[in-house]
């Protein structure tokens, strides 16, 4: 009799989410080492492996988990604050809310949105950066989550406080020391890059220094791009040039830059998007006040696009929630007027959230689809529910009809994070305790 090999993980017989975005049944997953090590037809696979460890799939999808590939860690404690307020929120809002962060702060903060990511089926991220980021770095290897983070960086602008800016050099070795300590923790699950807040919260002596000690460390480095009006006068009034094109002047661009946003881009910025294979990551909820993103032009362009949440502060971390808002957007902005109803459809919005964020991390060969070899980064979606099936076509309710309490299972890393909604490495119920004191003090404190 053949001798069964021996894995990790199996996952049995499921529905699954292809890394062509279609949908086949009857399947099952086999984990090892962190890694799909095979994915066949559940009858096949129980003839060849044998695990201890197993999850019954019957009744559940397992898909890619979602990537954000733009959100803030820092700005968890700022839920519901910035509704219906005019512009420009990040300078008259929350960058005076982060100069009031404490290191305890950072904390919970960094915790409850860890915890909040995976009960919403995020898999990894990419935090835009903020202070104390230690404290995100280690509750991030705590979660289980596969991250990018970075330290805020701002040296100017007469809208920032004064304790929010630091010298060049201040900033460069905080950023670098963050890179040291943490970059590649947690089994490679954590990676450390180097940031710009804005172009106008940025000398040009600054930017050009970041990307160069990014460069010299191997490392990605991101940015607010294009994001309101002013930003882009305030390019034209300085350098004579729009956001993109003075950072192509300073010789600084290329494939390792992940420019969030990215809403107000001329022509002549998408093609040096296009030229220099810079990745993009919208955040349609927290956008759709500003702007319509050129997504259709993007993708067309062969442009990298991910989906981000922003944070907790815009709409909270559903990225279910982003790519249903997303889609109508895109139908009534890009569709509506050339009568195509397509013109952003579901499996598309699925490769964004999954495979384009992969793309965003600099990651998009290790994970983002469910194929051997890659990392087993999944999330299981509990679909035997009535407001899921029956259905004609399971992917387009993926995106119509889903939500993020349906996640029931997370795996990052070929670790298991979350079984049957229960979180495995986070205490919940201590978080949501002293997450609400936290509030409570930092409104006091702040007077918000």
């Amino acid at each position: 009799m053949k001798k069964l090999t021996e894995i990790d993980l199996m996952i049995k017989d499921c529905s699954i989410l292809t890394a062509d975005f279609e949908i086949k049944h009857k399947q099952s997953i086999v984990i090892k080492d962190s890694t799909i090590l095979a994915v066949d037809d559940a009858s096949v696979i129980g003839k060849t492996y044998q695990s201890m460890s197993s999850i019954d799939g019957k009744g559940k999808l397992f898909m890619p988990g979602f990537v954000d590939a733009h959100m803030h860690t820092c700005q968890q404690l700022l839920r519901g604050r910035i509704a219906d307020e005019y512009p420009m929120i990040w300078t008259r809002i929350m960058v005076p809310f982060e100069s009031n962060l404490r290191e305890e702060d950072v904390h919970i903060s960094a915790q409850l949105s860890c915890l909040d990511m995976i009960k919403s089926g995020t898999t990894a991220f990419v935090d835009a950066g903020g202070t104390f980021m230690h404290k995100v770095a280690e509750t991030a290897i705590q979660s289980g989550l596969r991250g990018t983070i970075t330290c805020s960086t701002m040296n100017a602008g007469n809208q920032i406080p004064e304790n929010m800016k630091s010298t060049e050099e201040e900033l460069l070795k905080r950023n670098t020391q963050l890179f040291n300590e943490f970059h590649g923790l947690g089994d490679g699950r954590l990676n450390v890059w180097f940031s710009l807040r804005s172009i106008i919260s940025c000398t040009p002596s600054l930017i050009t220094k970041v990307f160069e000690k990014a460069k010299e460390l191997n490392t990605g480095v991101q940015a607010h791009m294009n994001e309101y009006p002013n930003e882009i006068s305030f390019c034209l009034e300085n350098f004579q040039k729009r956001p993109f094109e003075f950072l192509e002047s300073l010789g600084v661009l290329d494939l390792n830059f992940l420019s969030a946003h990215s809403i107000l881009l001329s022509e002549n910025e998408v093609d040096i998007l296009k030229h220099y294979d810079v990745k993009v990551a919208h955040c349609p909820i927290s956008n759709a006040g500003k702007g319509i993103p050129k997504t259709p032009s993007l993708l067309q362009k062969g442009i990298s696009v991910g989906i981000g949440t922003d944070g907790a502060a815009h709409s909270g971390l559903s990225v279910f929630d982003e790519i249903k808002t997303f889609k109508s957007l895109m139908r009534a902005f890009w569709g509506t007027p050339i009568f195509d109803p397509k013109v952003m459809p579901a499996k598309k919005l699925l490769e964004l959230a999954t495979l384009g964020g992969a793309k965003s991390m600099l990651q998009g060969d290790n994970f983002g689809t469910i194929e051997a070899g890659k990392k087993a980064d999944l999330i299981g979606i509990n679909i035997d529910q009535p407001h899921i099936l029956p259905t004609h076509n399971l992917v387009n309710s993926l995106v119509e009809s889903v939500n993020s309490t349906d996640v029931s299972d997370v795996i990052v890393n070929g670790q298991v994070i979350m079984k049957n909604r229960e979180v495995l490495t986070l205490d919940e119920e201590k978080i949501m305790f002293e997450s609400k004191l936290a509030m409570e003090s930092m409104s006091l404190r702040a007077g918000i």
